[in-house]
């Protein structure tokens, strides 16, 4: 029998800046509200940490480039069935409650990931092989979807009002988290474990399995947490307003949403998801120098996220938006062009580093800086759905669109997109109204 939390762990939203006991409940509540996140981006970047060794497992007799567009594109997949989950979970966080969605959400996940992990080769069961794949990636993006929205809810409304950039840059230090966890496994089995035969024959199964009974726990873990007063307080106030008809009223705040995710999120996939094929292809480093500076990046990447947020609940988040418009603009084509023609690992890490911190301007808020956008009644499909849009646009096509530029003999074109991205969100930062200053957190409807 499930035993409600006591009392003692209900918090206000208005509760004193410097109430020490306050700031743990708060502390609690998001960290279990973000170990789900973790655990979903673990499973999904398992994928493609991963692809480069089980690929030939379903799409045999290719060359290697033509073995990862095909797992691109399967990757690709999910994220067309992200906005689908951004839909779903939202409607059902803002009718009937964050913290049941935030439950079910990683437990789809898991059936995902389960399924890659339990999926027989083609050599085994043929064309049924690469089906199955893209199934249960389509599962992950329903599930990643849901996810982001109403995680990023949650944060925004458990989070002290002169608070809530740092406890982004925390949200999202999960986020990457969940990346540098599957690298990190990826080089713990490359270097101690397995050999690059045993890795391509059935070791790349270890991580889908591992994220798969991570989900189930963190689900269970889930049962603990708290609703959000914001929400208690908003159905109240605002009875059977919520859901797609209540957030279609917001349409102008969701395309600005669209707006202000393009460049962001084309940049994180080129520097995560991407990242790894690039390296190994086009820079031409091993399995293992590949691995490495992809870990020792995205530490980096980590440690930088709760310090712009902090830096955004002093200055405001306009700031920190426009310098990443700015400096992701001018500097992306000339950061991956010299990646691209080094043949050092310690300069290629120290080029994707110096690209982070430019990112991160991004990164560190965008959860926050969406959510302060929204009244109460609608604010997990309205963050939710229009990131999904374009998260599954922009962000999803990135490893397709890279590698199709390649296949073409044109990679530089890429750059050039990545760039353009970047500059269409800097038009939306120019003309953004700066969150922190005009926020809709304490609006109910």
């Amino acid at each position: 029998m499930h035993v409600s939390p006591p009392a003692a762990l209900e918090f206000s939203p208005h509760a004193d800046a410097f109430d020490a006991a306050d700031t743990r409940r708060r502390v609690k509540a998001i960290l279990l509200g973000s170990m789900g996140n973790l655990i979903e981006w673990y499973d999904v970047y398992a994928y493609s940490a991963f692809a480069l060794y089980f690929a030939p497992s379903f799409f045999p007799n290719g060359d290697p480039v033509a073995q990862q567009l095909a797992t691109s594109v399967i990757f690709a997949a999910g994220f067309v069935a992200r906005p689908f989950g951004g839909l779903l979970f939202g409607h059902l966080a803002d009718s009937y409650g964050r913290r049941n969605m935030l439950m079910w959400s990683v437990m789809l996940m898991c059936f995902g990931s389960l399924l890659i992990g339990l999926t027989p080769t083609y050599a085994t069961i043929g064309v049924g092989a690469p089906v199955i794949l893209t199934i249960a990636r389509i599962l992950q993006g329903i599930s990643q979807g849901g996810e982001y929205g109403t995680s990023a809810t949650y944060l925004s409304e458990v989070a002290h009002p002169e608070r809530r950039g740092f406890y982004s840059g925390v949200w999202y230090m999960t986020l990457i988290g969940g990346q540098l966890c599957a690298t990190a496994l990826l080089l713990f089995l490359q270097k101690l474990v397995l050999t690059p035969e045993q890795l391509r024959s059935w070791g790349w199964r270890i991580p889908f399995l591992i994220g798969a009974g991570l989900a189930v726990y963190t689900s269970m873990m889930r049962r603990d947490m708290h609703e959000s007063e914001h929400f208690t307080q908003s159905r109240q106030v605002v009875r059977g307003e919520s859901g797609f008809r209540a957030a279609m009223r917001h349409w102008k705040v969701m395309l600005l949403v669209v707006g202000v995710t393009v460049g962001g999120t084309s940049a994180f996939y080129t520097y995560t998801t991407y990242m790894q094929k690039f390296l190994k292809l086009s820079v031409g480093l091993s399995d293992d120098q590949t691995t490495t500076v992809v870990t020792i990046s995205l530490l980096v990447a980590i440690l930088l996220q709760p310090l712009y947020g902090a830096i955004s609940d002093r200055i405001g988040r306009k700031p920190l938006l426009v310098s990443f418009g700015v400096l992701g603009t001018v500097f992306t084509y000339p950061l991956l062009t010299t990646l691209q023609g080094t043949t050092s690992a310690v300069v290629a890490t120290l080029l994707i580093i110096a690209a982070w911190m430019i990112v991160s301007g991004y990164t560190s808020i965008t959860a926050i800086v969406k959510a302060e956008m929204f009244p109460t009644n609608v604010r997990a499909l309205g963050v939710g759905l229009p990131y999904a849009l374009t998260a599954s646009i922009f962000g999803g096509t990135v490893d397709s669109v890279a590698l199709a530029f390649k296949n073409a003999g044109h990679e530089s074109w890429f750059f050039w997109y990545a760039s353009a991205c970047i500059f269409v969100s800097l038009l939306f930062y120019l003309a953004l109204p700066d969150t922190k200053f005009h926020s809709r957190m304490e609006h109910h409807a």
